[in-house]
């Protein structure tokens, strides 16, 4: 039952008007180092066993931000690295948004690819992603136990399309699903199916996502670890 903290990274000078992609040297700007200061305090209490990052810029501040107030190190796992966008990379959004392609993207995302060279496919870097999880879900729970808690420092589009599989959703939704900047998305991760436990959470308390001692965090009702609660376990 390993607990998994997406946390998007916080704000940059790119978020917004333009797709920054994998351009590199894009820093957090000042709205952004406020941001992940605040998420990073609001992480402090919790017993995090590992902070995974994208290797790119401003999620590695975000991670930083976190780890400052836990005894781990970061990890850097390029599979939680932004959708490779090709062409698109470094485009004004409102440009692209006359591009045939964008239409694709926003209703029909698991047939898009990017173009260029280094293009992606939203499909490609779903199972990327989601291998990722899986594998580090893996390494947690064997190293520290089956109800350990991590964080991986990501960005909107993966950080969707990872909610998206924990759902049990096809890709072509995932953009039904919002993850704003410097925000806490928490899946709970079971032998029978992952719990989508929080999406797009930006304020407020989280030492409560933290599982029971026992592995058991059915309220001693006597189902397994796995199994969801009839009535929704109000």
């Amino acid at each position: 039952m390993t607990m998994l903290l997406l946390v998007r990274h916080g704000l940059t000078a790119m978020t917004g008007p333009v797709l920054a992609g994998w351009t590199p040297g894009v820093p957090l700007d000042e709205r952004g180092r406020a941001q992940v200061t605040a998420v990073a305090a609001r992480l402090a209490p919790l017993p995090l066993a590992a902070i995974v990052t994208s290797p790119l810029e401003r999620c590695a501040e975000t991670a930083g931000a976190i780890a400052a107030g836990h005894a781990v190190e970061v990890d850097t796992d390029e599979r939680f690295g932004e959708v490779r966008y090709g062409d698109w990379t470094g485009r004004p959004l409102k440009e692209l948004a006359e591009e045939p392609l964008w239409r694709v993207v926003q209703t029909h995302p698991s047939a898009a690819r990017f173009p260029g060279e280094d293009g992606e496919s939203l499909a490609a870097a779903q199972h990327r992603a989601v291998t990722a999880v899986r594998d580090w879900n893996a390494r947690i729970a064997a190293d520290h136990g089956p109800d350990a808690v991590y964080a991986v420092c990501s960005h909107g589009d993966i950080i969707k399309a990872v909610v998206a599989d924990a759902l049990g959703v096809h890709l072509d939704q995932f953009q039904r699903i919002q993850v704003d900047p410097a925000s806490i998305t928490a899946i709970r991760y079971t032998e029978t199916r992952p719990f989508v436990v929080r999406v797009n959470d930006t304020g407020g308390d989280v030492t409560g996502l933290v599982p029971e001692p026992s592995g058991d965090d059915t309220g001693g009702n006597g189902l397994g670890p796995g199994d969801a609660v009839p009535g929704g376990g109000a």
